[in-house]
């Protein structure tokens, strides 16, 4: 019989709705029905394509004897983290000052009041590595509840003043300058992997958010240094494991610090912001590699993760069925010398063998090995293009993983943004038309009458769960993007909408940024974090919109809440620069104006083709054939076009250059 989970329209809870186990969705309803019993809530987060989570579920959820323990000692609630960030960031803050470590499956034993008071992420069935199974944690629990109530009421209140005491103040941070931006690259430095590219060691993610801040420093200063790392770091992960090599697309993350065996999920937010990071590196350096990275990945994005609907998918799944039929990470994906043969016949496959570094001992598991390229140098592109295509054809013949089909709005908006851009970039129309249609279907389901964002949608129908601050970040950007690209500036009064609830709904004191609205549930705490996860921190999100948005219009409310938020990027750029990378990036566009641009001519033309390529950081396009006060884009009232031609005005600082209508000129302008 199904649980509760089965009306919910997030595809996490829907795996879930066949448990034996009495899942409740996060409501007050699960908490009252705690209350009258009498017992702690059992708090499960994770989400769709988390490998260790389908683990945990297989192995202790769908087990009917571990169940009716459960349902008989607590009231078992799931959470998917990508409809509720702000319900997982607040107990993953507290898992983690209890632990020292995060992570999900996230496993949190919670008092009626929705106060922690035990903690974990994955519980085996039985006890091993030193973890006990997960049928001794639920008895430990519902000892301690039953015999020593105070000690865990302590506890819980303890935690909870703890968080509560964590609110992060902002004055005195000032804004960042060049000193904090110099500090932050020689902290970047520091970590930087100078044999394999990236940052840190195993497991290593990608650093989209510290690339684009290296390659704006760069536009902005002339350093090499940081222009260097953001190449060599983005040549080694296109020619690495954790890049498709056959589909295109990046997977979550590389196990080791060569690039080589990814953890298969696909993301979107990771490839939404790695196509933009890799669009920007060709608009830096015209790198052909980087060039066709930015465009497979754009492709790759619409191919597998567009929704009937228009919008895209949150990811898809790193588990899928092998040839045998059970389900293994990576089934998908990886090759074996004997199976290249098979396709492609024994001559183009030792060729193929040789060029993806597929091995008889293999790079992953039982002898098989992710493709990825160990040559310097495509010797015969033909060859290696028709070997790709036979290939990727023989794929298509296997199980497919499974797609988390939810359209998160964050998520979206960076989605938007980098199918903008590099279709302007690279004269791929269907790209923008893409980006276009996502950005309707953000404007039709999630936002209402009063432009407040819904989180997630489904099958063309908005979830339950409010907008959180990266929402409202990503979403504008998303849509900053599209009015530079397409000269429609009602993108720009769509942008304005959200970015005044910003202000209206998520600043407080000095500065500082929330995480949720003011007027959302009220939970343990109120989140805010401005340090970048996977994607941008909605702090710094927000901070970079708001920005751009002043640059648009001149907004003064905008330009003093932006360099508001800001401030928290001086104290915390030079200590932590790999953590706050978008701060960084959006710390850069303010030191350079941003600029302002505004093309009098005709959208898409050689004149706007020229601003939109410029590598001033964080400058700001408007353009369109007309200048009178009927214009959706401020910055084209009352800039005619000059004799008649097509013509560009670049402004920064309050100072604007005489106009131009060469683009050459209008290129040396905006170099940075």
């Amino acid at each position: 019989m199904a649980n509760r989970l089965a009306q919910t329209t997030s595809p996490y809870l829907l795996q879930h709705a066949d448990n034996p186990v009495d899942w409740w969705p996060w409501s007050p309803e699960a908490f009252e029905e705690a209350r009258r019993r009498n017992v702690p809530v059992l708090l499960s987060v994770g989400y769709a394509s988390c490998h260790w989570c389908h683990v945990m579920a297989h192995e202790s959820f769908e087990d009917p004897e571990l169940a009716g323990y459960l349902n008989a000692h607590f009231v078992p609630v799931k959470v998917d983290r990508e409809e509720r960030p702000d319900v997982d960031a607040v107990y993953m803050e507290a898992v983690q000052a209890a632990t020292g470590q995060g992570g999900w499956p996230m496993t949190v034993f919670l008092t009626p009041e929705r106060e922690p008071f035990y903690f974990g992420t994955y519980f085996p069935p039985e006890p091993r590595h030193g973890m006990p199974s997960f049928h001794q944690v639920l008895e430990g629990v519902t000892a301690a509840w039953g015999d020593r109530r105070e000690e865990v009421a302590e506890v819980a209140g303890r935690i909870v003043r703890d968080l509560a005491g964590r609110s992060l103040a902002v004055e005195g941070g000032g804004l960042p300058g060049e000193q904090e931006l110099a500090q932050a690259l020689l902290g970047l430095t520091r970590d930087y992997d100078e044999k394999h590219g990236g940052f840190g060691g195993a497991p290593k993610f990608p650093p989209s958010m510290v690339i684009e801040f290296l390659l704006r420093h760069h536009a902005r200063t002339g350093a090499e240094g940081a222009l260097q790392m953001a190449a060599d770091s983005c040549a080694a992960m296109a020619r690495g494991g954790i890049y498709d090599q056959l589909g295109g697309g990046f997977a979550r993350y590389s196990v080791d610090r060569e690039w080589v065996v990814p953890h298969f999920e696909k993301m979107l937010y990771d490839n939404a912001l790695l196509c933009r990071v890799y669009a920007h590196l060709w608009r830096a350096t015209g790198s052909g590699l980087a060039r066709r990275v930015a465009l497979e990945t754009a492709d790759f994005m619409v191919r597998e993760l567009r929704t009937a609907e228009g919008g895209y998918a949150s990811a898809l799944d790193a588990d899928s069925a092998d040839a045998t039929g059970k389900h293994v990470e990576g089934a998908f994906y990886v090759w074996t010398p004997a199976q290249l043969r098979e396709v492609l016949g024994e001559e183009d496959g030792a060729f193929a063998a040789a060029y993806f570094g597929v091995t008889e001992e293999g790079t992953f598991e039982e002898g098989s090995s992710v493709l990825r390229l160990t040559g310097t140098a495509d010797e015969d592109p033909a060859r290696v293009a028709d070997v790709r295509a036979r290939l990727l054809a023989a794929r298509e013949e296997r199980v497919r993983p499974e797609r988390d089909d939810k359209i998160v709005a964050a998520w979206n908006g960076l989605a938007i943004a980098a199918l903008a851009e590099t279709g302007a970039y690279f004269d791929r129309p269907d790209l923008v038309e893409r980006a276009t249609e996502a950005a309707d279907l953000v404007v039709r389901v999630h936002m209402g009458d009063t432009a407040r964002l819904c989180r997630t949608s489904k099958d063309g129908v908005a979830g339950d769960n409010h907008g959180v601050l990266e929402d409202y970040g990503d979403v504008a950007e998303g849509f900053l993007a599209l009015a530079s690209v397409t000269g429609e500036g009602a993108w720009l009064e769509f942008a304005g909408f959200l970015l005044d609830i910003v202000l209206e709904r998520f600043t407080g004191e000095g500065g500082q940024l929330y995480d949720t609205a003011d007027d959302a549930e009220q939970l343990i705490r109120r989140p805010q974090d401005p340090t970048d996860s996977a994607t941008p921190a909605g702090w710094t999100a927000a901070a970079g919109a708001l920005l751009s948005y002043a640059a648009h219009t001149g907004s003064e409310a905008h330009r003093t809440a932006a360099e508001g938020a800001l401030g928290i990027v001086g104290a915390l750029g030079p200590k932590a620069p790999r953590f706050i990378g978008w701060g960084l990036a959006v710390a850069e566009a303010l030191l350079d104006g941003p600029r302002e641009v505004a093309v009098v001519g005709p959208v898409g033309g050689e004149l706007h083709r020229t601003a939109l390529l410029g590598r001033a950081p964080g400058a700001v396009v408007a353009a369109g054939e007309t200048a009178d006060a009927g214009t959706e884009f401020p910055l084209l009232v009352d800039r005619p076009p000059a004799g008649g031609e097509p013509t560009a005005y670049v402004c920064r600082h309050f100072v604007c250059d005489a106009p131009t209508v060469d683009p050459v000129e209008l290129a040396a302008k905006l170099g940075g």
